[in-house]
């Protein structure tokens, strides 16, 4: 099922198009294809090599060559060179989007996977439940859960690969019942729901005591995502703890912890010492928590900005398997405290927006890392990382192709810059001299010019739009009205663009350029001037365009 959010970009694309073709008074006609036209044509890659967003990775305890990690596009890939190179392990399969994934600690070969990836930004995938693997992810079988849509975390028992753990939030645009902490004892064959509040409620984190598997750790959240905002927090929001391997659970609360509204919660159990715990809570006096008696008591260590910012984005946080006063927090940057959560230093990584992080527990200086960029290892306990140049999982927001020829491929990279990327090279393979940047941002439409493919416009967010030349390498800001607005409600802004705002180049006459806001605006003069040729094409409703933070609606995001 097409998410609300997706469902009204995708039919404001349609419409938009329709007006400025001139066919909006024209009836939609079905149109067939004979499956004999395609059936000589075959799909191949052209890259390019360069990560995009992954939120999963994990690892198999002391070996520092076998890693896993899931992207929330790309599936899972695998590799046995300590990231040297990157082999994916389900093509072939349903998985697409990965929220969550584990080895088991008692055999290698056993690998659970979670789909749909859990943090919510406005343009998300979803998943269709667990899949499992028995011999080390060469084949793949779905175990259920498949109304889970978005899975946040899956533990496994240390000692017995058929129990399991699963964390999952849900819906995202909407309340469903299967959602909440899922218990397996005999490897995804059966579940049992072990620990709900509502259904607008979903488990965000879930982890083990790694000194006692009998204890566990779970925060709930309360979410759910809008056309036009978020809600990040609610009471169903909590912090769990059960103390008989899931079977009953106790909320826990006071004694150090925020009160009031709670969002997004990460928790982390030392492995060093199961009575230090470690949680980033989202609230009104939120930031980095930590309780020396196993969740009895809580102390409040760092509220600082920078840890609790875009919560329902971040909020990680993970404890160091060995020293006890070592923890890490990732979010726009990836963090590391010595002192117990007290100060953190910068862990320079390879890309911005961090969410995964997997530390071999028999040697903690082994990592991997995941970001809006991929998943990327180190040997050194973050000094250095291997490259994110190698795994074709960037996401992109639309394709486009020109005139020239051989043709080249253009589209923008979520988290990361356009591309024009040739279609085909004489050197057999299509590499990094055979792409670049072509101006525009991360979430734009980019269009060649029909008559000069050295000309292209870009877009982003924002209303952003720039004209780029090939000639030249000029990149020029072309936007309708210079004003960037990000943070703000849009209630009181001049114009107001959607995230990915459509650019199109008239197919009659290709000095007119048409971008899509609140109305359409064209320009015949390379951008210089912009003029609305519609009026107000959306329902200006202002309830809708106010700004992130409404304290009425709990605590929203836009």
């Amino acid at each position: 099922m097409m998410s609300g959010l997706k469902r009204l970009t995708v039919l404001s694309s349609v419409f938009l198009m329709m007006l400025l073709l001139g066919l909006h008074d024209a009836p939609l006609r079905a149109q067939t294809l004979d499956e004999n036209a395609l059936k000589g044509m075959k799909w191949r890659q052209v890259g390019p090599f360069r990560g995009g967003r992954a939120l999963a990775v994990t690892g198999v305890a002391g070996d520092p060559l076998t890693y896993y990690f899931g992207s929330v596009a790309g599936g899972v890939w695998k590799t046995t060179n300590a990231g040297n190179t990157w082999t994916p392990m389900t093509d072939k399969t349903g998985i697409m989007s990965v929220g969550a994934i584990a080895v088991a600690p008692s055999d290698p070969n056993v690998v659970y996977v979670g789909t749909g990836e859990s943090c919510w930004r406005g343009n998300i995938s979803y998943g269709d439940g667990m899949y499992k693997s028995v011999d080390g992810g060469k084949t793949w079988t779905h175990i259920g859960l498949e109304d889970t849509r978005h899975i946040s975390r899956v533990i496994v028992h240390p000692a017995n690969p058929d129990v399991l753990f699963v964390a999952a939030m849900g819906h995202a645009y909407g309340p469903n019942e299967t959602r909440g902490v899922f218990r397996s004892v005999d490897g995804g064959k059966t579940w049992q729901k072990v620990l709900f509040k509502d259904n607008k409620t979903g488990a965000i984190d879930l982890t083990y005591d790694p000194s006692n598997p009998h204890i566990l750790f779970a925060a709930l959240y309360e979410a759910q995502r809008y056309p036009w905002t978020a809600v990040s927090g609610g009471p169903g929001s909590g912090l769990y703890k059960s103390s008989d391997d899931g079977a009953t659970w106790k909320r826990l609360e006071g004694h150090g912890l925020p009160s009031g509204v709670l969002g997004r919660i990460g928790v982390s159990v030392s492995g060093a010492d199961g009575n230090r715990i470690y949680a980033i809570i989202e609230a009104e006096k939120g930031g980095i928590f930590r309780s020396e008696d196993a969740g009895e008591t809580w102390q409040l260590l760092n509220p600082d900005h920078r840890f609790t910012q875009r919560a329902w984005y971040f909020h990680h946080i993970f404890a160091d398997p060995k020293n006890v006063d070592t923890v890490y927090v990732l979010n726009t940057a990836v963090y590391r405290s010595t002192d117990g959560g007290h100060t953190f230093n910068f862990v320079r990584s390879p890309h911005g927006d961090n969410h995964g992080l997997w530390i071999d527990p028999t040697h903690p200086e082994w990592m991997i890392n995941s970001n809006d960029g991929g998943a990327t290892i180190s040997h050194d306990n973050g000094k250095t990382w291997t490259t994110q140049g190698n795994q074709p999982t960037a996401q992109f927001y639309h394709v486009a192709t020109d005139n020239a020829f051989p043709y080249r491929i253009y589209g923008a990279q979520q988290d990361n810059s356009t591309v024009a990327i040739a279609s085909r090279s004489d050197e057999g393979v299509i590499d990094r001299p055979d792409w670049y940047d072509v101006g525009g941002g991360e979430a734009g439409y980019v269009v060649p010019d029909p008559t000069d493919a050295d000309v292209v416009y870009a877009g982003s967010y924002d209303g952003l739009i720039t004209r780029f030349d090939k000639k030249t390498h000029q990149v020029q800001d072309i936007t309708s009205w210079p004003l960037n607005p990000m943070g703000s409600g849009a209630a009181e802004l001049k114009h107001r663009f959607q995230w990915t705002a459509p650019i199109m180049i008239s197919p009659n006459d290709p000095k007119v350029v048409y971008h899509g806001g609140e109305a359409v605006f064209t320009t015949t003069d390379g951008g210089m001037t912009w003029t609305p040729i519609s009026r107000d094409l959306t329902r200006n409703d202002k309830t809708k365009q106010q700004s992130s933070g409404d304290s009425a609606r709990a605590k929203t995001v836009s």
